[in-house]
């Protein structure tokens, strides 16, 4: 999926989101990853900052939009990442990495099975002999469906303008997918109200449906992002899988 509509709301909701840092920067430490692919890098939120702690990033996106605002983050940032426009299900760098990630539901734009497989044929030709590829999910754990609902999300700007996101979630449970319609309305210093309408679209996946897609890797299974075991009551899915 193209996050060009999305990127402007994506900042918003998710340019001060660290939950994830630690584990994949303790993780590159542990595999003395010195380079590191991140596929579905958007605006740089996860690469920016191991790149700080002196990894060698190079992040693939799909969007455009998404890319231009990773570029102007490191640069505001003073850090060098690799920026490139590309499709998870289809690339080939000049390289191979110790390490490639996919955080932050990333993988929950592949839509099919066809999808997934193309993904992992192009991670595979680009992981080093040896390599590890890690990610994260989100647990199912859908709210009303077709109910317009506020979860929180309202943002202030210093000029007065207020922003309120709300959604509505439709879900094909026989496709595993789940349409989120946002309405972003924003009320500016004027008292102006306007609206803007995005969706977004992801698949999520069961847990023998990730251990047929991984098969031919060394599976650990984490409930969260400090190791602790996946259960029924845990939000993420974080997987390591090594060759």
């Amino acid at each position: 999926m193209n996050y060009d509509s999305l990127a402007a709301l994506y900042q918003l909701q998710y340019a001060n989101y660290r939950d994830d840092i630690a584990f994949y920067s303790r993780l590159a430490e542990r595999l003395n990853a010195s380079r590191i692919l991140e596929l579905g890098a958007g605006s740089g939120r996860v690469s920016i900052p191991l790149a700080r702690r002196g990894f060698e990033m190079t992040g693939l996106e799909l969007s455009p939009k998404m890319l231009e605002i990773g570029r102007k983050n490191a640069a505001s940032d003073g850090v060098k990442v690799e920026f490139v426009l590309g499709d998870a299900r289809d690339f080939k760098l000049d390289r191979q990495f110790p390490l490639v990630i996919a955080p932050f539901n990333a993988l929950m734009h592949l839509y099919s099975l066809s999808d997934q497989d193309k993904a992992l044929n192009c991670i595979k030709a680009n992981l080093e002999p040896g390599g590890v590829f890690a990610f994260d999910l989100y647990v199912p754990n859908f709210g009303l469906e077709g109910v317009l609902r506020h979860e929180g999300e309202t943002f202030l700007e210093s000029d007065g303008t207020r922003t309120d996101v709300f959604l509505l979630q439709r879900i094909d449970k026989t496709a595993q997918i789940v349409t989120t319609t946002y309405y972003v309305d924003t009320v500016s210093p004027e008292n102006c109200l306007s609206r803007n309408v995005l969706e977004l679209t992801q698949r999520y996946f069961t847990r023998f449906e990730l251990q047929r897609w991984l098969k031919d890797f060394r599976l650990e299974f984490y409930g969260d992002f400090e190791g602790n075991r996946w259960s029924d009551s845990s939000k993420h899915v974080v997987v390591i899988a090594k060759t």
